[in-house]
């Protein structure tokens, strides 16, 4: 009988839904094959970490930064627009609380034998850490739970949404685009990184504060290289191992859920679980567009009650607070996004095509890669008129080249590891460790 090696791993996750949801799955997917996961994160997802089995570990008051209100937690941010809101961004939300966040991971450290540190890109307690001689500390593990921001001449820096240029005039466009960012719209908050890294591990951060996962030890990225743009310098430490799984059902399926099968074909509308505050950016917009169509228009609200929507709504709508997508994407034929990176992956799994109206976070790289990939339209705008995605939605049904693409994406993802990609990192690791044991 195969030995199975029972491993420790801790989770560190900044404290925003966005990011938590997806490294739940992955904790849960460690713990199912019989691993230790301890999970760092705010205390407000304790409850969720504990019943996913994971042992809960809180993060330090001076580093549980609420980044699902952000507005409420710094009011100065509010009416922020352009390199101001950048800067403040990554500055408040991520840069500053990164010593209490290393200062709790090197608790942790102190008192368990951790076999790797599982983390996503922003949080930057653990971009501290991996400054120290690889002798000093676990193994780091970047999960891509958003696009790729990995440095690289070939690609604008992360956060533009600026899309690929062959050849010798775009990798001048690239050098400069990269240095506007460095060093005159994120310059002043680079240098505070480098500053607190100096402070808390005697070395400067060295790489860019939106970069710096390229520096670890493994970047497991939840898509696949058709999704994401050529880099001829990319790091061998870099695995693109497919998107994570589509959520399963948990609740009971609506009462209409039956008109999916007979509809001529259908929409799926949604802005996801957290911009989802104000539905006139492109929910309701998308209602509008598609009111006198064909279409079965199956809107998901991300968990907001039916009243946020209005009372009466066209005929052909039909909405639920959450849908399981590894039932509906099979029935979909066009999907209206303001592109979430995971809802996103889902679909092209599914193949799905798109149409994607979004330019804030990580979405404006989301939406760029849709377009750039030819999987379906991006709308370059967070709030597009009904003519807007009525139009789109009827370029994508009637171009089969953006429902071509999505399929190519989707027999791309059917071929890819999966959460076993992960696994094969971790075990790496811990072949090298048991070598280095043996030695």
């Amino acid at each position: 009988m195969k030995e199975i090696t029972v491993s420790t791993y801790l989770i560190t996750c900044t404290p925003a839904h966005g990011h938590v949801v997806p490294l739940l799955g992955v904790a849960r997917h460690l713990l199912s094959s019989g691993h230790d996961v301890l999970f760092m994160t705010s205390a407000r997802y304790a409850e969720r970490i504990a019943e996913a089995g994971a042992t809960f570990i809180p993060l330090p008051d001076e580093a549980d930064v609420d980044l699902d209100d952000a507005n409420a937690a710094f009011p100065e941010r509010v009416g922020l627009t352009g390199p101001a809101a950048l800067r403040f961004d990554v500055s408040n939300l991520f840069v500053r609380p990164g010593a209490a966040q290393l200062a709790a991971v090197r608790h942790v450290l102190s008192s368990v034998r951790v076999e790797a540190i599982i983390t996503e890109p922003l949080f930057v307690g653990v971009a501290l850490l991996q400054r120290l001689p690889r002798a000093q500390r676990p193994p780091i593990v970047a999960l891509g739970i958003f696009p790729l921001g990995v440095k690289s001449r070939d690609v604008a820096p992360f956060g533009l949404g600026v899309t690929p240029l062959a050849g010798p005039l775009g990798r001048l466009r690239n050098a400069v685009l990269t240095h506007v960012a460095e060093k005159m719209i994120f310059g002043s908050v680079q240098r505070e990184a480098d500053e607190m890294s100096r402070r808390e591990v005697g070395r400067p951060l060295g790489e860019f504060i939106l970069a710096w996962s390229g520096d670890a030890d493994a970047v497991v990225q939840f898509t696949v290289p058709g999704f994401e743009y050529p880099r001829r310098d990319l790091p061998d430490s870099v695995r693109f191992v497919g998107p994570l799984p589509a959520s399963s059902a948990q609740a009971a399926l609506p009462d209409w859920w039956q008109e999916l099968a007979d509809a001529p074909f259908v929409v799926h509308v949604t802005q996801g679980t957290i911009a989802n505050t104000d539905f006139e950016q492109l929910v309701l917009p998308s209602i509008a567009a598609l009111a006198a169509s064909d279409a079965l228009v199956v809107v998901s609200t991300g968990g907001r009650p039916r009243d946020s929507l209005p009372a009466q709504l066209p005929a052909n709508v039909r909405v639920a607070e959450y849908l399981p997508y590894d039932e509906l994407l099979p029935a979909v034929d066009v999907m209206v996004t303001n592109g979430g990176y995971g809802g996103v992956q889902q679909a092209l799994g599914a193949g799905v095509p798109l149409v994607v109206a979004g330019q804030t976070e990580d979405k404006v790289e989301v939406s760029a890669r849709v377009g750039w990939s030819g999987a379906g339209i991006n709308l370059k705008t967070n709030r597009p008129s009904p003519a807007q995605v009525a139009s789109a939605v009827q370029r994508v049904i009637s171009d089969g080249s953006y429902r071509d693409r999505a399929r190519a994406l989707a027999a791309e993802i059917a071929q890819a590891p999966g959460l076993a990609g992960l696994d094969a990192v971790l075990a790496g690791f811990d072949r090298a460790a048991a070598e280095t044991g043996r030695r």
